[in-house]
């Protein structure tokens, strides 16, 4: 039977305080506590999402912003969203430190229209400084190429575009056994066959390509500071972004740069 001459009768001691403190005329600090923790949450959960997005640069003459954005969202659900850059005067340092990953998909070109350079050694400083601090970097296929002007980001990517024959069909060799590989098998397309210069012996290869001209390096992962560094040669064309082959590396590799700062 139900206590009715004892109501407080089955209430515990947290809530015999709360309902003290507003029978003592407290609510309003209780009001005011409960405000400052949904105020809390959002910022954490504002702080959470940033954390989840990654910055990408893209469109040169010779690959439009299309090409990544196409290829990286049709990734589907890769635990990341994506903020575009195709303009480098939306890009600075300040703003790239807002994010954990930042990709580059872009050769050191304005756009599309516009050939001249946009990054010099300072925006090469900044990206190497960026890394150091404990984010990540991921290179992909045109991103390594024309950054003679910034020799910091060239030594910050471990290797760079050298030059390529006509397009012709390519094998993407996946190294057995490699975390970044796994789910991965080899596959052949028609693509620009990137020939590299590496500037680090030391980088952990993970991916070759091969053609009648010859096998190349092809993706790896090298380590600046606290941060990560991982680089994709192939996808010239699209068939390269959409094989599910090179779309599990592409995953892969997303997932061990957005865990530089694990």
């Amino acid at each position: 039977m139900p206590n009715y001459n004892n109501p407080m009768k089955g209430i515990n001691e947290n809530e015999r305080d709360l309902i003290a403190s507003i029978e003592r005329g407290e609510w309003q600090e209780v009001d005011d506590m409960a405000s400052a923790i949904a105020e809390a949450q959002q910022i954490a959960a504002a702080t959470t999402a940033k954390s989840e997005r990654a910055l990408v640069l893209c469109d040169d003459p010779a690959h439009p912003a299309a090409l990544t954005r196409d290829g990286l969202l049709g990734l589907g659900d890769c635990g990341l969203q994506f903020d575009w850059v195709e303009d480098p005067a939306r890009w600075s340092a300040e703003r790239m430190a807002e994010y954990p990953l930042v990709i580059l998909s872009k050769a050191n070109n304005r756009s599309r229209e516009d050939r001249a350079p946009w990054a010099g050694e300072a925006e090469g400083r900044a990206f190497a400084d960026y890394v150091a601090r404990g984010r990540g970097l991921l290179v992909l296929h045109s991103g390594s190429a024309m950054y003679d002007a910034a020799p910091a980001l060239r030594r910050l990517m471990g290797g760079v575009f050298a030059n390529h024959p006509a397009q012709c069909p390519v094998t993407v060799e996946p190294k057995p056994g490699h975390p970044l590989t796994a789910g991965s098998a080899a596959f052949t397309l028609r693509d620009e066959h990137y020939h590299m210069t590496m500037n680090d012996p030391h980088v952990d290869l993970f991916l070759r390509t091969a053609s009648e001209h010859g096998t190349q390096p092809a993706g790896w992962t090298r380590r600046h500071g606290a941060g990560r560094v991982c680089v994709l040669t192939p996808g010239h064309n699209p068939p390269v972004w959409q094989h599910p082959s090179y779309q599990r590396v592409l995953r892969n590799c997303l997932a061990w740069c957005k865990g530089a700062s694990s």
